[in-house]
């Protein structure tokens, strides 16, 4: 089981010099390694898609790949020293970086989804470093031990769980402070929970007016942090646009409605995490739409489907099951509000119709609630498939 941890860290202010000097590098070598790609590929791409028989092709140029690039970074120190002030693996995660993301690219991801052309990071864009390698020991108490770094107090609000090793550690830099990432990993957590039950399942409806229904007919309304804090957001933002370009002012003014965003986002995902937990409390498995929320979130409902971050919560949501050894069941969403979850009858309705009228059985129920008890058959039947499979 891989779960994570994240705490927020003091450094003395050699520590933050450093740790912003460091993230400064490699943003600098980030753009480098991705501009070679990027040169790489113009030379060797080709407008015209069809040729004579007899041609003549210009040879192609040598790839730039992670193990080249690695490579080159032995000679990165030599023409510039103060880059052995960063740790070797350290460094290292930037050209393993710049080729996941390349590659997405070009290639796409395991699923085929290819993401768009990679973007130089500006200054304070670059806001993450990893140790790939990290020691138990180099963490007890409240203070870390990061290599060229030093010895940085921790604030631990909630201690690892034993048997746990530690696999990575993340560095990152956020609007109120610092934070280390601890990537945690336990082979010996069962995958399924013991005692499982396949009957005790639910189906959950999103939406927009309440967070979700569900096929047991209980609702949490959508509590539209976004909205509540739009007021505060437009006020820190008109401060921002009346600061001057580069003075201290505009700085100070950046800060502060990074917080704001900031403290949205956190209140949005302890909602998230605290929903989630009272779900699997109750189920053993929960069945939810696959919905294509990108898509979703192109529409005029843009502001309200990112403010509700039903994508964030499905994630949260499918990793605390996964941990607890329960299940998240994905199934498709097509005409879950359109079908009668008594007889089956498709009746077609707008989305401002709220209540589900069946003229083949009679069945008058809200329409959320009539999509949460189809998500609910159609998981169950998708969990029994899966189990007897396996």
């Amino acid at each position: 089981m891989r779960i994570s941890y994240q705490y927020k860290i003091k450094p003395t202010k050699e520590q933050v010099e450093k740790i912003d000097k460091t993230l400064e590098m490699l943003r600098y070598q980030y753009n480098y390694l991705l501009a070679q790609r990027f040169d790489w590929y113009e030379q060797n791409r080709c407008s015209i898609d069809r040729c004579p028989l007899v041609c003549h092709l210009p040879d192609l140029k040598d790839k730039p790949n992670y193990y080249s690039q690695k490579a080159s970074l032995t000679q990165l120190k030599l023409d510039r020293p103060w880059y052995k002030e960063i740790h070797s693996q350290v460094l290292q995660e930037v050209p393993k970086k710049v080729e996941i993301t390349f590659d997405r690219w070009l290639k796409g991801d395991s699923n085929g989804k290819k993401s768009g052309r990679p973007r130089f990071k500006g200054v304070n864009q670059y806001k993450t470093f990893t140790f790939p390698q990290f020691k138990h020991h180099n963490f007890s108490s409240n203070i870390i031990t990061l290599s060229k770094i030093g010895n940085v107090k921790v604030i631990v609000h909630r201690q690892i769980p034993d048997g746990f090793d530690i696999k990575t550690v993340s560095v990152t830099k956020k609007a109120d402070g610092y934070y280390v990432t601890l990537s945690l990993d336990d082979k010996t957590v069962p995958t399924v929970k013991h005692d499982f039950n396949s009957d005790n399942i639910v189906g959950i409806d999103v939406g927009l007016i309440d967070f979700f229904v569900t096929s047991d007919n209980e609702r949490i309304s959508a509590p539209k942090f976004l909205r509540k804090a739009e007021r505060k957001l437009k006020s820190a933002q008109r401060k921002v646009s009346r600061r001057k370009k580069g003075s201290n002012r505009r700085k100070k003014a950046i800060k502060k409605l990074g917080k704001q965003h900031k403290k949205v986002a956190d209140t949005r995902k302890d909602f998230h995490f605290k929903t989630a937990k009272s779900l699997l409390d109750k189920y053993d498995a929960i069945a939810v739409e696959k919905l294509n929320i990108k898509g979703l979130a192109k529409t005029r409902l843009a502001k309200s489907i990112n403010d509700a971050g039903w994508g964030q919560f499905i994630s949260i949501l499918s990793n605390k099951a996964e941990n607890a050894g329960l299940k998240v069941i994905s199934i498709n969403p097509n005409g879950t509000s359109q079908q009668c979850s008594m007889c089956g009858h498709k009746v077609k309705k707008s989305l401002s119709q709220r209540i589900h009228n069946c003229p083949v059985c009679h069945t008058s129920i809200c329409r959320d609630l009539n999509a949460a008890i189809n998500i609910k058959n159609r998981g169950t039947h998708d969990l029994k498939a899966q189990l007897m499979s396996s």
